[in-house]
């Protein structure tokens, strides 16, 4: 039998993210999107809790999560705020190529550093002609004796201006194109990188990204993660492990707007009742809850099949990416609707979380590439 009830160890992981979202993100969120900075006293906060790195070994600083646990987390993170909530999973992120393909000894090196010093690190894939496309990548670092020598420009890059180590792609032999394409983590402060000032965003704004330029940056042979040409393949694996995150956060984000947007139209008092009694505001909170439960449903799959070695993991992880956030898009811009010019206001969150909303869509790969993730998958 098909059971949805969670473990007592999933309901108390739960519970600990609430507790640290209630105390920390929601009473602050409106000051971090005013703010545009990266909210640095929050993500000490997480590291002092012990809630960053969720899904890193415990052996390395991190909770040892499964993929399922992790999406439970970014849940309540995307509940409180999705701008703030990625400023410590985008850590997470620039880590998982690490997770994947680094030695032990590069493991106890980085997670080291990296807890010692309560540090973020960046993960810098896009670059400003090669976004979906990650075979179009220019970047090239090229092994000269005992270092290589990187070269290129990258865009789009969350946590640039705060990062202690970038995890960076870039081609080992243009000859080959995209077949030379390889993984690096190197220490942020190496000469000849130059991070640029901070996107400025329409949503997500506690969120920090630059475009970081690496002009001959001399990064030595121990960089390389796994093997030179195993890049691509790196990157894909861990969009896989990721993309449920982002879905779990947006998902969050529509419940946050769903139920701000309820309990006002249960108090909103017009032609002498609420309007949640006016059938036509009644019909959208039901499509609301709805398709928050359905994105559930299909997320919390994707992240069980990932879990579980399903074949078709990285199927469902592009599904739950596109679907869920097109639903809290909707949901979000609805949640503004009932609410009206209220909505619309800065005096309630709903318009942030619209906001919000729209960059869940396009990062990650946009719902369009993940479309065709699937379209592949289904006629294969």
């Amino acid at each position: 039998m098909v059971g949805f009830e969670l473990e007592k160890k999933q309901l108390e992981i739960i519970e600990k993210y609430k507790d640290f979202t209630s105390r920390w993100i929601i009473p602050q969120r409106k000051k971090w999107d005013e703010l545009a900075e990266f909210p640095w006293e929050i993500v000490k906060a997480a590291y002092d809790e012990k809630i960053i790195n969720g899904t890193l070994p415990v052996e390395y600083g991190g909770n040892g999560f499964s993929i399922f646990e992790s999406a439970l987390t970014s849940e309540e993170f995307g509940y409180g705020c999705t701008g703030i909530g990625i400023s410590i999973d985008a850590s997470t992120l620039a880590l998982t190529p690490t997770y994947l393909a680094a030695t032990d000894e590069q493991k106890k090196r980085i997670y080291g550093e990296m807890v010692e010093k309560k540090a973020v690190a960046a993960y810098a894939l896009t670059e400003p002609n090669a976004g979906s496309d990650v075979q179009g990548i220019k970047s090239t670092a090229i092994k000269k004796g005992d270092k290589y020598i990187l070269n290129g420009h990258k865009r789009f890059i969350t946590n640039a201006e705060v990062a202690e180590f970038i995890t960076v792609f870039a081609m080992t032999d243009p000859d080959r194109g995209s077949r030379s394409l390889s993984a690096f983590i190197i220490p942020a402060d190496l000469p000849g990188i130059e991070i640029l000032p901070r996107l400025q965003k329409m949503g997500q704004r506690a969120s920090v990204q630059n475009e970081i330029k690496f002009t001959d940056v001399e990064i030595p042979l121990d960089s390389l993660l796994g093997q030179e040409g195993y890049g691509f393949i790196i990157a894909m694996k861990t969009f896989d492990r990721t993309r449920t995150g982002v879905a779990a956060a947006a998902l969050g984000n529509a419940r946050a707007a769903f139920d701000i947007s309820r309990e006002w139209a249960k108090n909103r008092i017009q032609f002498g009742k609420p309007i949640a009694a006016q059938q036509i505001i009644a019909f959208m909170l039901a499509d609301m809850a709805t398709d928050i439960e359905a994105a559930k449903a299909l997320v919390w799959k994707a992240a069980w099949a990932y879990d579980t070695k399903q074949k078709d993991f990285s199927r469902l992880s592009a599904m739950s990416k596109y679907l869920a956030t097109d639903m809290a898009m909707k949901v979000c811009s609805d949640a503004v609707q009932v609410m009206g010019g209220d909505g619309y206001s800065r005096d309630f969150a709903v318009e942030k979380m619209m906001r919000d909303a729209k960059l869940s869509m396009i990062y990650e790969g946009t719902n369009q590439v993940n479309r065709l993730v699937v379209s592949k998958s289904v006629l294969k």
